[in-house]
């Protein structure tokens, strides 16, 4: 119990785990932003891995981080295209394209990282973004300049989506596309707009991996973060805020587990109870609030235009 005391009363803990809720809360506002819109992204996996890797080989060809950010956006907005043509352009099964464009970026990633680096066994490495120490707020200042975007995201996102023109026709196409078409709203092209946009957020999800938290690209690096973001949205009820919350909620978990293993107690109890720990209470947390969770009605539907 005392080493549990220490733990939380630890600021190096709360640095790792608002690090370890950057990646999440960029991917669940992507998700989020697809989401509202009435499509299921699931590509969300191999976006990541393809933003990271994006990321990650433009600040290694020398052009600066930002520019990198900027990369790896672009190439998450690419796939979140090829995700609009194929649901919302040809009205496909939402779940089928997903889990393509998830197997099909992190090929091509995972190739071309092979073609560039034939025959190295360590990944060549970076320099990453630098910590704030210049912002006098404890935490925060241990943080990356990503991790300040991540969470200024979340106003911001709140306040297009529930204050703008804008984020009215996306919650409208997300809700009824047919009504949203009878008020003159192009529904593909709303649709399009938002998840484009939101696999652009999930592209620089990606990034911060590969630019933030490590300074190198490998394998299996995302590990699941994708589809814990997917589950993070049912949690908030599509919710920015509690995005954010659902997000700190699993990295508080993750974070606890990690110092839990390398603590004294860490020998007395099999490692893979720890691993298991923060999926266990998220599914916890996420089975409670599931239950009260006012999903958008058009979510994974089809839309044809003039179909009733």
């Amino acid at each position: 119990m005392q080493e549990l005391i220490d733990t939380l009363a630890s600021l190096p803990f709360w640095v790792a785990v608002l690090r370890v809720a950057t990646p999440l809360i960029l991917g669940t506002l992507g998700v989020l932003m697809c989401e509202r819109a009435g499509v299921l992204n699931l590509g969300i996996e191999g976006i990541m891995v393809a933003g990271a890797f994006a990321g990650w080989i433009t600040v290694y060809g020398g052009h600066g981080l930002w520019t990198g950010v900027l990369a790896a956006m672009l190439v998450g907005g690419l796939l979140g295209l090829l995700h609009a043509f194929l649901t919302v352009g040809l009205a496909l099964s939402q779940h089928v394209c997903g889990l393509g464009i998830t197997m099909l970026a992190t090929a091509l990633s995972y190739y071309a990282y092979r073609v560039k680096f034939p025959k190295v066994d360590t990944p060549p490495t970076i320099e990453p973004f630098a910590a704030m120490d210049w912002l006098p707020v404890p935490v925060l200042n241990a943080q990356t300049p990503l991790t300040l975007v991540a969470l200024l995201l979340v106003p911001l996102l709140y306040w297009l989506l529930m204050r703008t023109p804008l984020g009215l026709a996306i919650r409208m196409v997300g809700e009824s596309p047919q009504a949203a078409e009878s008020q003159g709203i192009n529904v593909v092209w709303v649709r399009t707009g938002a998840i484009v946009a939101g696999s652009a957020i999930m592209g620089m999800a990606g990034a911060f991996l590969t630019l933030s938290a490590f300074n190198a690209f490998f394998f299996n690096m995302i590990n699941g973060r994708g589809w814990i973001c997917v589950a993070l949205v049912v949690f908030a009820s599509w919710r920015p805020g509690k995005a954010l919350l659902g997000a700190l909620l699993f990295a508080f978990f993750d974070a606890l587990q990690l110092r839990l293993q390398q603590g004294a107690s860490g020998g007395l109890v099999p490692y893979q109870i720890y691993l298991m720990l923060p999926y266990v209470l998220s599914i916890l947390a996420l089975v409670v609030m599931a239950r009260r969770a006012s999903y958008p009605q058009a979510l994974m539907k089809p839309y044809r235009k003039g179909e009733r």
